[in-house]
């Protein structure tokens, strides 16, 4: 039986759980309910659809190997062994973070293209034509799988940093007493307990991956993401882009139940934490250093070089009202949705924690699933069911007033604050219940029996305890939006541009260095929560 008074908390939490699986929901009504919805599919399995799958897959098994290699290679290093740097490493190995994909692809572009300082360093210098020397193309599968594996290995690393860390030295200890070297001992006892942390980070990157439309389109690399944009402006098929968007929908929730059923199935427990590190010194600690630093330069300070260089050329933007009125409209959208899912996160998070049901962990889970949905993916769910409402508001007012409505949602930036908000509610949802975690259920009772209802003693008792997550939420939700593109591609108004939306058409244009101002202002800003974290992490025992 349900209490009463906690009656219209959990039908609010239905709601705007709802509101979050209306994507998925119309992604399968477009892709099983049109006329010609067999044909475009058949069309799409003729000619392209082998390619999306089987690029996706290269490009998800490139980055995977790449992160998996660096994140656990560096959270080790840094985890068990003290060098020259190493407490440096230790936290600037997560800068990366702060660098979209989209925009490292456009600097790495710029530096090793054909007219980049690289290449023209090399003819100059040799005396040769281009053709007569061998040089990487960036512009390739195997640049995509460079910039993205540089940008998204801090998942993995985070992870299993954290949990070589929270291994006890003694298991390590045991395992050199039976006989096992150093290298058997990590790869036979430490690397299997830390296993379901590196699966939980690796399903991030992997998840990052397919929903990646920036980079990979910038590199011409056909994935699903790009496939979905190509079939909904390219053939002007809504149907076949909802296809190929539930098929993509599809990998990332098998990606999504096999994490969830490792983490099941492999359950380790040790007592105590891995506080002392063996000492490295000489030519070893020149090595370690080098290992570890060499992903933080090509993930960050070479790219952030390059823009550097293009932004102070182009200096003169920061005169121009057209880039302030970016900076405008970025920052209206992400506080408008920073704000909004911070209150949505309260109202599912506090709802659970009062009235702990499955109705209201159903409708936590339902908010939580948008983080694994590409961006691409959302805005094709979101796009139509606003469509349909704007056409039914339209129509009564023709019908009863001979008035035009016009676009009331779906043109408007109402569209793209929803995509935002199904897209990043459980970041915010999951640092708000961390913050109420941190409450314990005692003060509710105490609350309650003084007569304070549950809206009162969230108000009064819960916001101020619990504010700096609160504001960490905010913070977090905001960057994100500013990052997210291709979202914002598709849903945003008639002339109405953001700075990731800028940098993209400008470098889609080939003009690089007027796009690095809006990329740097982006990168920049991405820099907060990495901040955070590394404070977070300065503060933990080495």
């Amino acid at each position: 039986m349900f209490k009463p008074s906690y009656l219209p908390w959990q039908f609010a939490s239905l709601m705007t759980a709802g509101l979050f699986f209306l994507p998925v929901i119309t992604l399968l009504f477009l892709a099983f309910n049109s006329d010609d919805g067999y044909q475009v599919w058949l069309h799409l399995s003729q000619t392209v659809l082998n390619d999306y799958i089987v690029s996706s897959l290269i490009l998800v098994f490139g980055v995977a190997l790449v992160t998996l290699s660096v994140g656990v290679g560096c959270a080790w290093l840094v985890s068990q062994y003290s060098f020259f740097g190493s407490r440096f490493l230790n936290w600037a190995l997560l800068l990366p973070l702060a660098m979209p994909t989209y925009i490292i692809a456009y600097s790495y572009t710029g530096l090793l293209d054909i007219a980049g300082p690289l290449q023209s360093f090399i003819r100059d210098s040799f005396e040769v034509r281009y053709g007569q020397y061998w040089f990487p193309e960036i512009r390739s599968m195997g640049g995509a799988v460079f910039v993205i594996s540089f940008v998204l290995y801090p998942y993995v690393y985070l992870l299993a940093r954290a949990s070589f860390l929270e291994q006890s030295q003694r298991l390590r200890d045991v395992a050199q007493l039976m006989g096992y070297s150093r290298k058997s001992a990590f790869l036979k006892v430490t690397l299997p307990i830390a296993r379901p942390a590196i699966v939980a980070g690796l399903s991030l990157v992997i998840m990052e991956t397919l929903a990646d439309y920036g980079a990979v389109s910038y590199f011409g690399v056909s994935t699903f993401t790009t496939g979905i944009f190509r079939t909904w402006y390219g053939l002007d098929s809504v149907n076949g882009a909802a296809q190929l968007a539930l098929m993509l929908l599809s990998f990332v929730i098998i990606l999504t139940l096999v994490e969830k059923h490792s983490r099941r199935q492999a359950r380790y427990h040790t007592q105590g934490k891995s506080n002392t590190k063996n000492k490295l010194a000489g030519a070893k600690s020149t090595i370690a250093f080098v290992l570890c630093a060499l992903p933080i330069c090509l993930g960050f300070l070479i790219p952030i070089w390059q823009l550097l260089i293009w932004a102070i050329k182009t200096h003169q933007q920061l005169l121009e009202s057209s880039f302030w009125g970016l900076v405008k409209n970025t920052f209206i959208l992400a506080s408008l949705t920073a704000i909004l899912a911070l209150g949505f996160a309260l109202l599912l998070a506090y709802t659970h924690r009062i009235a702990s049901n499955r109705i209201t962990s159903f409708a936590r889970q339902i908010a939580s699933f948008g983080y694994a949905i590409p961006g691409v993916v959302i805005a094709v769910g979101i796009l139509i069911p606003l469509a349909n409402f704007d056409n039914l508001v339209d129509g009564w007012f023709r019908a009863n007033f001979d008035h035009s409505t016009g676009l009331v949602v779906s043109g408007t930036i109402v569209a793209l604050i929803i995509a935002y908000l199904v897209r990043f509610m459980a970041v915010s949802l999951r640092t708000v219940e961390s913050g109420l975690g941190s409450v314990k259920i005692s003060m509710d009772q105490a609350s309650r029996s003084l007569g304070n209802t549950p809206l009162t003693t969230l108000r009064k008792i819960h916001i101020p305890i619990i504010r700096s997550s609160l504001l960490t939420a905010i913070l977090i939700v905001f960057v994100d939006v500013m990052k997210e593109l291709p979202a914002t591609l598709i849903l945003r108004p008639f002339n109405f541009n953001t700075l990731a939306v800028r940098a993209f058409e400008l470098a889609s244009d080939e003009r690089l260095a007027d796009a690095a101002m809006a990329s740097l202002t982006i990168v920049l800003v991405g820099l907060i929560p990495v901040i955070l974290l590394t404070r977070a992490i300065s503060q933990q025992k080495n």
